[in-house]
């Protein structure tokens, strides 16, 4: 049975996704079936991986006036860029 299934962009540090598609290719699955999994496996054992850490509340911004003029906000490079501008 095919469930409905969402695209979405995932940022890791370049070590971790060269691990984990290695994983991946090892036990001869696709790197969203591992990605998956794993989430899977974290949510069923009570959803944290940082257990025993103090909650952090962050701010969030309750403006109305969405993104600033000429940023696409479906543009993830773009985003970046206003964000952090390349140096």
């Amino acid at each position: 049975m095919l469930l409905h299934m969402r695209r979405t962009t995932v940022r890791l540090p370049d070590d971790l996704l060269r691990a984990a598609k290695r994983a991946a290719a090892d036990s001869d699955r696709t790197l969203t079936a591992l990605i998956e999994d794993a989430l899977r496996e974290l949510l069923a054992r009570g959803g944290s991986a940082r257990a025993g850490k103090r909650r952090v509340n962050l701010p969030v911004f309750r403006g109305g006036a969405g993104a600033r003029p000429g940023i696409d906000i479906d543009d993830s490079r773009a985003l970046l860029d206003a964000m952090e501008p390349r140096p």
